[in-house]
């Protein structure tokens, strides 16, 4: 992919504010979910494509004042070599539907509570199950399986997986296998794209029954997110999204901010026209103010009623029940 220098320095500076509290702060444990919820292994054995990182996987608590989300600190989640997920059951009456859920960070760390299992609360309140994956990272933009696909493979292989165990399980898990989507922010939003355009065929080798299933997201959602278009200031997308595009790509739920100053308005725009030209149908929001990765977290800006937005369309396209 082409990227321009200011582009790039941009994206390393959201990494270095993400994680940048190393070294004021011991690092932590790797992220656990909460008491209650188990996180398994997506792999039978090792993963494809596998990565070898200069240390094991940790977390950090980011509490630096100027790196706070709605005054409110966020756990990092690094060098991830193992990609799990963990499945949160609804909390209301059962939907049927599940969400699939990308957290962000730049395809280096991953914002496992803002951008993760606070995504999982709203979801499993709407009667939705969730199922959160921690997909693999680097923890740095210095080793060459950082980044997007195709450039680099392990976040999209892990997807691809995790879509297909959801609908493998989907009748022990009281899922409707028609109504699977994924939700995905900043870089977690260009591996819902990814997921959108890659599913006929997938990207690894098959493994086991689970990799006979599709891996076809049923509807998509992507916030905020970043890698779409080829260079800074540009609206063109690229190409290898550009090229998987089809009819048969899944309805699509985009939300951006023009003041991003991370992934630019372009990233999500370039995506909208390429779904609009592949005949796919797509409601996209966009909003003046509010910047980037801010998740679930209220403030005083209209654009962080964002989640009734999605409840309406995902009614709107048969995922919910009219209310």
């Amino acid at each position: 992919m082409l990227r321009s220098f200011r582009t790039l320095a941009v994206h390393a500076l959201m990494v270095a504010v993400f994680s940048a509290t190393a070294v004021a702060q011991q690092h932590l444990p790797p992220w656990q979910p909460s008491p209650g919820h188990r996180q398994v292994s997506i792999w039978p054995g090792a993963a494809p494509d596998p990565v070898v990182y200069d240390g094991p996987e940790y977390s950090e608590k980011v509490e630096r004042k100027d790196a706070l989300v709605a005054d409110k600190p966020w756990i990092s989640d690094e060098r991830v070599s193992v990609p799990t997920m963990t499945v949160y059951p609804p909390k209301t009456e059962n939907t049927g539907a599940a969400v699939v859920v990308f957290p962000g960070g730049g395809y280096q760390i991953l914002a496992m509570d803002l951008e993760g299992t606070e995504v999982c609360d709203w979801l499993t309140s709407r009667g939705i199950t969730c199922v959160l994956l921690k997909y693999r990272v680097p923890g740095s933009s210095k080793y060459p399986t950082s980044g997007p696909y195709p450039h680099a493979p392990q976040a999209l292989d892990d997807a691809q997986r995790t879509i297909s165990l959801t609908r493998l399980h989907a009748a022990e898990w009281h899922i409707d296998p028609r109504k699977i989507g994924v939700i995905g922010f900043s870089a977690g939003g260009h591996l819902v794209a990814a997921t959108s355009v890659h599913f006929e065929k997938r990207i690894y080798p098959r493994v086991d029954a689970a990799d006979d299933v599709s891996c076809r997201p049923d509807f998509a959602i992507a916030i905020y997110p970043g890698h779409l278009a080829v260079d800074e200031n540009s609206f063109a997308l690229q190409q290898d999204v550009k090229n998987h595009l089809s009819k048969q790509t899944p309805p699509t739920f985009l939300l951006q901010n023009e003041d991003d100053e991370v992934d630019g308005v372009e990233q999500a725009l370039a995506y909208y026209a390429g779904l609009k030209q592949a005949g796919v149908p797509v409601e996209m929001h966009l909003y003046a103010q509010g910047g980037h990765a801010f998740g679930l977290r209220r403030t005083n800006l209209p654009v962080t009623a964002w989640p009734e937005l999605v409840d309406k369309w995902m009614v709107t396209i048969g995922i919910l029940p009219q209310e």
